[in-house]
């Protein structure tokens, strides 16, 4: 699975993910701190999967296969006969 979180997005939920899971511990001492698994795992992951749903996207690195614009298929053979006219 591609990252959707960058590196702060990611420190932000291992932190709070820590803290949530400290109150089962110390504090109120309840299970309702178990909702700090969520963001842990999602930030040690580093994919949120909401933030898939939505189409967010945080993390600032490309594919390699997006680099540089339109992928392949979509460029379409305008592209491709103007690559070739400038070969000649």
């Amino acid at each position: 699975m591609k990252h959707n979180e960058a590196g702060c997005d990611r420190a932000v939920r291992v932190v709070l993910g820590l803290a949530l899971l400290s109150l089962t511990i110390v504090g109120p001492q309840t299970w309702l701190g178990l909702v700090g698994l969520i963001p842990l795992v999602t930030g040690l992951w580093g994919v949120c999967p909401l933030y898939r749903v939505f189409g967010v996207n945080t993390c600032p690195v490309q594919s390699k296969r997006h680099k540089g614009g339109a992928p392949e298929h979509a460029r379409g053979p305008v592209s491709l006969a103007a690559g070739a006219a400038r070969k000649e």
